[in-house]
């Protein structure tokens, strides 16, 4: 086998066309069998197989620099640069990371788990070069879903500006995670089949060539037939007015081709954009098929594609997704929004229920926000679908147009704490922190799968301003549902378990974790206290100064950081009620980023754990307890 033979790039170099289509097959069939058992992002890695051999056999990585977009696409990379060993271990606890890394190589040279960033990073190295007097290349690749986002069009408005050297690989596959959508979707969807345009550019080049010593204004008159052509035949040639030197359509699966259009395209002094048509999933049926599936996959059966998963109760972004559309059904002002993610949002079942109340915009969380703000402004319920980690790229907009304002936005927000494979740019523990000291907001989270539809029927009948549920990327727990839903009256919190030797207040899924703690002190004989704080804004505060009136030991326990969390929310509340003596600890996520690895690996790394709940309320026990007066 050749890839046997590949330790690194430099050994591409030394094989023959056939060759490296030979080692392309070779590699795909190696991630097909991999990620079977491991699950992770097959059908991108399949479609930029060929892309990423050209990109090492052209260029000297690390001296050249790749920029991968998102980073999730990078898996035949890492195959190249020496990782292949550890594939096994991909996306697993102290494992191979499913993204870019820069401590894993030194051929990774930016990391990313958001889109659109590439073209910015790829700004930045290129006149970090011509300012140290450099000459390596910049290479990035962007694909056209991320295109989309606002940052990718800046950064594209710039480069051609400075006109620096740099190369864009623009891969065309059709799809970010859901199929595309906008005006530079179908602009895009032209140059593909415009095959008219191809062969007339081709034709002109080979009229050009053959007049000898084409010179001053006639070169110029050459130049300007030749945009003319252009112009006829493709409307609006977007990328030439941005100031990228325009190559392509090319065959992103045709070797030759490949290293042919990217060669010229190197020899360009100056930014070219070089348009790569892929098929995401290429090579294996089943991703071909339906790739959206296959983006991000669990392990799988290899002949059959049936994806392997445990059976139980329904994860909360299909409880969202089912609840939204019993309300919607009886509210036509409810209309859902998310930013390319109708599939990982819960949210196909309602497009096909609702068609006309279903947007998607796109990668483009920036414009998804500011237009909820319009569309709550204009008397329309607007739902928010989006994962917590890509809510923090639309925080100005957050805070300027939607809270500012006091909109009645609703905001579901999905993988709330931890998201286990995904790891550090995509765990969920931010939210909070960001979220809760903007005025306006109401931020809550449920314990359980019929909370959450009790959380949304609140949601929908509250008309004061934003509101905020979030949720965990996990199952529920299998609880009785109601079948109607009541609403829970803003900023009230439940006791679950009484008890008067200390008390636990915690959110979410860390409910289960304090109950567990509070049974591991009753066979100790403590009897304590478990309280679901589901209200993060605002606080119930007549609870908070009946804990401290009772002198009562306390114990935080989120799955958000613990830096700006529900935990210092209290501290802050008992400050400014002057309120003395107060016990109260901690327990969140401490000010690391948490790795990849599953979410049970990454509760006990960060020690959301049931036993040192335990000892450490046990630890604060002794402590005489004092009862206080209340507000000073």
């Amino acid at each position: 086998m050749l890839l046997e033979q590949i330790n690194g790039p430099k050994e591409l170099k030394a094989l023959s066309i056939p060759q490296l289509e030979e080692l392309a097959e070779e590699i795909r069939r190696f991630l097909i069998e991999k990620l079977s058992a491991t699950g992770g992002h097959l059908a991108p890695n399949l479609g930029v197989v060929e892309l990423t051999l050209a990109m090492h056999y052209l260029f000297d990585s690390p001296t050249d620099k790749f920029i991968f977009d998102v980073g999730h696409q990078s898996y035949v990379h890492k195959i190249l640069t020496g990782r292949m060993g550890q594939f096994d271990t991909l996306r697993q606890y102290k494992g191979l990371c499913g993204f870019v890394k820069r401590s894993e190589s030194e051929h990774d040279v930016w990391e990313a788990g958001h889109s659109s960033t590439s073209l910015s990073a790829a700004m930045g190295m290129a006149l970090a070069r011509d300012l140290k007097g450099e000459n390596n290349e910049v290479v990035a690749v962007i694909g056209d879903g991320a295109l989309t986002g606002g940052m990718a069009l800046e950064a594209l408005n710039h480069i051609g500006h400075e006109k620096k050297k740099l190369m864009v690989i623009l891969n065309d596959n059709e799809m970010s995670i859901a199929p595309n959508v906008g005006a530079l979707h179908h602009y895009l969807g032209k140059i593909r089949t415009d095959r008219h345009y191809q062969k007339a550019k081709e034709e002109l080049n080979q009229l050009l060539n053959k007049i000898p010593a084409i010179g001053g204004k006639l070169a110029k008159t050459a130049e300007r037939f030749k945009d003319s052509v252009k112009y006829l035949l493709v409307s609006g040639i977007l990328f030439e007015q941005f100031g990228l030197t325009y190559f392509g359509p090319v065959d992103g699966h045709d070797m030759e081709q490949l290293l042919d259009v990217m060669e010229q395209a190197r020899n360009v002094n100056g930014p070219v954009l070089v348009h790569v048509i892929t098929v995401k999933g290429k090579g294996y049926s089943p991703a071909e098929a339906d790739s959206f599936k296959w983006h991000g996959i669990s392990p799988y059966k290899i002949e059959s594609g049936q994806v392997l998963k445990a059976v139980g109760p329904p994860m909360y972004t299909q409880v969202f997704g089912d609840t939204l559309i019993e309300f919607a059904a009886k509210n036509d002002r409810i209309v859902a929004v998310t930013p390319a993610m109708p599939g990982g949002s819960g949210l196909l079942d309602f497009a096909a229920r609702f068609p006309n109340r279903m947007i998607d915009v796109g990668i483009a969380e920036q414009h998804a926000a500011t237009m909820c703000a319009a569309l709550a402004m204009e008397g329309m319920k607007p739902v928010f679908a989006v994962y917590s980690t890509f809510l923090q790229r639309a925080y100005d907009q957050v805070v300027h147009d939607i809270c500012r304002q006091n909109l009645n936005v609703v905001f579901a927000i999905d993988r709330a704490g931890f998201v286990g494979p995904d790891g550090e740019t995509h765990q969920g523990v931010y939210d909070i922190p960001f979220l809760r000291h903007i005025p306006n907001m109401v931020l809550m989270m449920p314990k359980d799968e019929n909370e959450m539809r009790r959380m949304m029927r609140t949601a929908f009948e509250y008309n004061d301003g934003p509101i905020a549920i979030r949720y965990p990327r996990i199952n529920g727990l299998g609880v009785e549902i109601d079948q109607e839903p009541l609403p829970i009256p803003i900023g009230t919190w439940e006791t679950v378990r009484e008890g008067d030797s200390a008390a636990i207040l915690a959110i979410g899924p860390m409910l289960q974790v304090a109950k567990e703690a509070a049974e591991q002190l009753k066979r100790e004989g403590l009897n304590v206290r478990v309280i679901n704080a589901r209200f993060i804004k605002p606080l119930d505060e007549s609870m908070l100064l009946q804990l401290a009136q009772e002198g009562m030991n306390m114990i935080v326990l989120e799955e958000s950081s613990e830096l700006g969390g529900l935990g210092s929310a209290m501290l802050e509340f008992y400050s400014l009620q002057n309120v003395k003596n107060v016990s109260l600890r901690i327990i969140g996520v401490p000010d690391v980023f948490v790795e990849h690895g599953s979410i049970e690996e990454q509760r006990q790394e960060a020690g959301l754990t049931a036993d040192r709940v335990a000892g450490e309320l046990k630890a604060m026990m002794p402590r005489a307890r004092k009862r206080v007066n209340g507000p000073a």
